[in-house]
């Protein structure tokens, strides 16, 4: 079949195989060409490892330093017209460049936040691996059923009142003023349960408890701060109260774990397109600012420039180099004086009639379709594909 791009406001609602297969490509090519990477990384567990972070982050470890990589993720496989979700098609993709050089990599497919997946992804590590030595922690789900059997829903809204600024509409890329309702005790909570690290916490306990996690092993988890432009939607919102929560556990868990010297992390990145993101009003328009911003200074970086810096300059794996907070910041570029000074600046004049002078609508709109495996150079849209694709490790 012939697959285009169908969206409905921030998501894609299909996905092109040989574009996902071209972008997974070329972030190994980009990590192969900064060389090896020190560090003990030989048996790395993924938990939410099939698009954004995630994956970047996977693809360091396979090609970068060369691990055995079991992954998790929750994606859909194909079904007559309808195509698989842009985490399958980049998994079947990782796992095809890796097998072909005869790497270890194999992926679980379903909740992450089940008891049942924790206790699958143990059985697999004992028996593939014996003990994992790094431990990356990359979800983004709008829901969670705790232990309890309760189900959680997040929401993306402010906390103490409204809040009221610019937006861009991404239907037809006008600038618009758009209120965010603040949310009540009971949705920060909730949001809390979904986005906060008692999950990454459960997951360290049950592989510690399991004997599968090796003596002084690594895991980190992702968060992001931003800018004071988007504090009261982001930080200072329900989304905030989670990331807050998130960076307690990685001490939390370093504490729980000191007799084994396990070390738990927070890396606070830079701000990109992500189907996350997308999807928080407010932020596009910050994200369209900031595009162009570091892009005019040299300074925009991608998921997989993040991650390749993560471990290799920020020496996640040896002597993490972490701020007063104990945190990794590779937002450093972007919270640099010179750049929130110009976003700032263009923020406070931009409007529909000169949103493409000061944003970069072209380059977020190229991130957004390249999740979904579309605007990738050298793939032909026009040719007949099949939407059917293997993930080899499933089909074992």
């Amino acid at each position: 079949m012939i697959i285009a791009p169908k969206v409905r406001d921030f998501l894609c609602l299909t996905a092109h195989p040989e574009g996902c297969k071209k972008n997974v490509q070329k972030q190994i090519e980009y990590v192969r060409s900064h060389g090896e990477i020190e560090g003990n990384a030989k048996k790395v567990l993924v938990i939410g490892g099939s698009t954004g972070y995630g994956l970047a982050s996977r693809i360091v470890a396979a090609f970068g330093c060369g691990a055995d990589t079991l992954s998790i993720m929750f994606e859909r496989t194909a079904k007559g017209k309808r195509t698989a979700t842009p985490g399958w098609y980049n998994t079947a993709a990782f796992e095809e460049f890796a097998q072909a050089e005869g790497k270890y990599a194999k992926t679980i497919n379903g909740d992450a936040f089940s008891k049942e997946i924790k206790d699958q992804t143990i059985e697999t590590i004992r028996k593939d691996f014996g003990k994992v030595d790094v431990v990356i922690y990359s979800l983004a789900a709008p829901r969670r059923t705790a232990p309890d059997g309760v189900t959680y829903n997040s929401v993306l809204k402010t906390t103490g009142e409204d809040f009221t600024n610019k937006n861009l509409n991404l239907k037809d890329n006008t600038v618009e003023l758009k209120t965010i309702p603040a949310a009540t005790e009971e949705e920060v909570e909730a949001t809390v349960k979904v986005m906060g690290g008692e999950d990454w916490k459960l997951w360290m306990e049950a592989l510690s408890e399991a004997d599968v996690l090796s003596e002084n092993a690594v895991t980190v988890a992702y968060s992001y701060i931003g800018s004071e432009l988007t504090y009261p939607i982001y930080f200072e919102g329900t989304i905030g109260a989670a990331k807050k929560d998130l960076h307690k556990t990685a001490d939390d868990i370093t504490e729980a774990l000191k007799d084994k010297g396990v070390k738990a992390y927070i890396s606070v990145n830079k701000g990109l397109v992500t189907q996350a993101s997308a999807a928080i009003p407010i932020v596009p328009l910050y994200m369209s600012l900031l595009y162009k911003v570091m892009k005019e200074k040299d300074l925009h970086e991608g998921c997989i420039e993040q991650m390749e810096r993560l471990f290799e300059e920020k020496k996640l794996l040896t002597d993490a180099q972490t701020d007063e907070n104990g945190w990794i910041r590779l937002d450093d570029w972007e919270l640099r004086d010179e750049v929130q000074d110009e976003v700032k600046r263009r923020w406070e004049v931009v409007d529909t009639d000169n949103i493409q002078e000061y944003g970069d609508i072209e380059g977020y709109w190229d991130d957004f379709y390249q999740m979904f495996g579309f605007r990738e150079e050298g793939v032909d849209y026009d040719a007949d594909v099949d939407p059917a694709v293997v993930i080899p490790s499933l089909e074992a």
